[in-house]
């Protein structure tokens, strides 16, 4: 069982409520919040492990791929720590990870998006933490996509996070941005966190210590789950 939880900090997290990030307007809370105290199985699981996983499970160059082949675009090598808000290390936790491809497209039944898919980049993986809470992934740059929020808004380039830490208190969804994109300002969801903090925290810097010479760029994503300096829960009120 984990330790008790700290409450959530709000005036941290994107408000619920952001008219610029159109869908906010439907999905924010139309009354006042309800605090319902976590139940015992909600303090102490899920609990995954790495039999659970597939050899190329974190590998998404290769593992949607056709034999010999590999997916199209920038490779990428993404790492980091998860951390809990005590800032010690959260081993065995699930991190899920989707992407867009280099074009900007997903593989997605209701994808609109007129850029090309690639044919062997399925845009998903997933891995476990180790005992130091590092995870480690390879992939290829996504493309930056346009978005119906508004007559030209785009969204940067980005990769989505899913994250089960020790107990179901601890779930995160969130966005991982690329250091030095000129989108990201211009963005109506990154526009809608207050704290510049809180911005530079979902943003991922490069890291030439652990690129790949001759094969692929690296950049570093460190994730807290709760507290203060949790990393933030996208634009909603539920999770972390």
């Amino acid at each position: 069982m984990t330790d008790p939880l700290n409450p959530r900090d709000r005036d941290w997290h994107p408000a619920a409520y952001f008219p610029d990030y159109k869908s906010s307007i439907y999905r924010s809370p139309q009354k006042p919040l309800v605090m319902v105290t976590a139940s015992e199985s909600e303090d102490s699981g899920p609990a995954f492990g790495h039999d659970m996983l597939g050899p190329l499970d974190n590998d998404l160059i290769c593992n949607f791929a056709a034999p010999g082949e590999m997916a199209v675009g920038p490779r990428l090598i993404v790492h980091g720590r998860v951390l809990d808000e005590n800032a010690r290390p959260v081993p065995d936790a699930l991190i899920e990870v989707w992407q867009a491809n280099a074009g900007g497209r997903y593989r997605h039944a209701k994808e609109g998006y007129l850029a090309p898919l690639d044919p062997n980049f399925g845009g998903c993986g997933r891995m476990i933490t180790d005992e130091n809470g590092a995870y480690r992934f390879m992939t290829i740059k996504p493309g930056p996509y346009p978005w119906p929020n508004g007559p030209n808004d785009w969204r940067p380039a980005h990769i989505h996070f899913s994250v089960f830490g020790h107990s179901f208190g601890q779930r995160l969804i969130t966005q991982m941005y690329f250091e030095g994109d000129p989108l990201i300002p211009l963005c109506p969801i990154v526009r809608s966190i207050a704290d510049p903090a809180a911005i530079d925290q979902l943003t991922a810097p490069l890291d030439m210590e652990v690129t790949a010479p001759m094969d692929a760029l690296a950049h570093r994503f460190d994730i807290v789950l709760r507290g203060r300096g949790s990393t933030l829960f996208e634009n909603r009120l539920e999770g972390n």
